[in-house]
């Protein structure tokens, strides 16, 4: 199963903390795959299948803080026991905008939406899809930087992550989690000839 966060409605649409929902949809349309609203779940769910395998993929239809009342009941009605068999696809301020990093487990980092699916489920262990946007010039300026979308250069190049984010979860679904990382650490090693 795969879930992207983001707070539902138009007025949060291209926002920073909007880009694990995003990539999301995009990959359903890739898979030419539609949602629909599923209320019991409190998500857009779509059912697809890549290679041999039926996946799900969902975004909640609750707002970011509240992204675990969602997953706990999607996680139940679809039989996900094992935590490492969810993926969560969100924004990450600690990676610079256009990294894209899968993560098994670990901590929040202070995002409310990973908080409350931990709380919900009862475990961190479930796998991360972070998409980076970088930290706003001001850290006390955090809450009104994930609300807002990306600007300048900024905008293409998060636009160009959420593209690396889709192609990773393909690879992950096809051939599993260490060749998805390597799929995304390699994209950005050849985007930024800095990065060591």
């Amino acid at each position: 199963m795969v879930v992207g966060l983001g707070n539902p409605g138009e007025r949060y649409a291209g926002s920073r903390h909007n880009v694990g929902a995003e990539a999301t949809e995009r990959w359903a349309s890739k898979l030419r795959c539609d949602f629909a609203v599923q209320r019991r779940e409190h998500a857009r769910v779509a059912q697809v299948t890549v290679g041999e395998r039926r996946i799900t993929l969902a975004c909640p239809t609750t707002f970011m803080n509240e992204s675990g009342r969602s997953v706990g009941v999607l996680v139940k009605r679809h039989g996900i026991v094992e935590p490492s068999r969810l993926v969560v696809v969100h924004d990450e301020l600690d990676l610079e905008p256009g990294q894209v990093r899968f993560k098994s487990g670990g901590g929040t980092a202070g995002h409310n939406g990973l908080a409350s699916i931990a709380n919900q489920l009862g475990t961190r262990d479930f796998a991360r899809l972070r998409i980076g946007i970088g930290k706003p010039p001001r850290p006390e300026a955090d809450k009104k930087w994930v609300l807002q979308r990306p600007r300048g250069h900024e905008e293409p190049v998060i636009d160009t992550a959420v593209d690396l984010a889709v192609a990773g979860l393909e690879v992950l679904v096809r051939e599993g989690m260490e060749a998805a990382m390597t799929v995304t650490n390699a994209r950005r090693r050849r985007q930024d000839p800095q990065a060591q």
